[in-house]
């Protein structure tokens, strides 16, 4: 089976750098201040082991909390608008949800909105294409 696309061929830790860059562009568009937890990076291989080795993606997951319920609002509504300015295909929109995906850096977010718990917050889950190693060891190294 083959990718729909040709992976990009970069090692892991540039490949976090750029995922971390994207996450931060979108926590500017979301345009509200709050207390960002520490981001999770993974590296999956089981997205792209069936298209060959030497293939991983990442996952980076990050919340915004501590605002008050109309700067959540604002918060999902500035998303919204500035996710189609910058270069972004939305996929699914509602009041608690987006998803979009942006083509040109091959990644894709979906950010979820909890206000309705004791800690409400923005949930986002931020996902790249497959990338391809310079080799199997910066993979493992990773």
């Amino acid at each position: 089976m083959e990718l729909p696309y040709t992976p990009e061929r970069m090692d892991p830790d540039p490949a976090r750098a750029k995922t971390r860059e994207v996450s931060g562009r979108l926590l500017e568009m979301v345009a509200v201040k709050g207390k960002v937890t520490e981001p999770r990076t993974g590296m999956s291989f089981v997205v792209c082991d069936e298209y060959g080795q030497d293939l991983y993606a990442l996952h980076h997951r990050w919340s915004v909390g501590g605002m008050t319920s109309d700067q959540y609002e604002a918060g999902m509504q500035n998303l919204r608008k500035a996710l189609g300015e910058n270069g972004w295909k939305i996929s699914k929109v509602s009041p608690e949800e987006i998803r979009a995906t942006n083509e040109t850096e091959h990644f894709f977010v979906e950010v979820i909105s909890h206000t309705a718990t004791p800690e409400p917050t923005l949930d986002f889950s931020v996902s790249s294409r497959c990338y391809r190693a310079a080799s199997h060891a910066a993979v493992n190294e990773g």
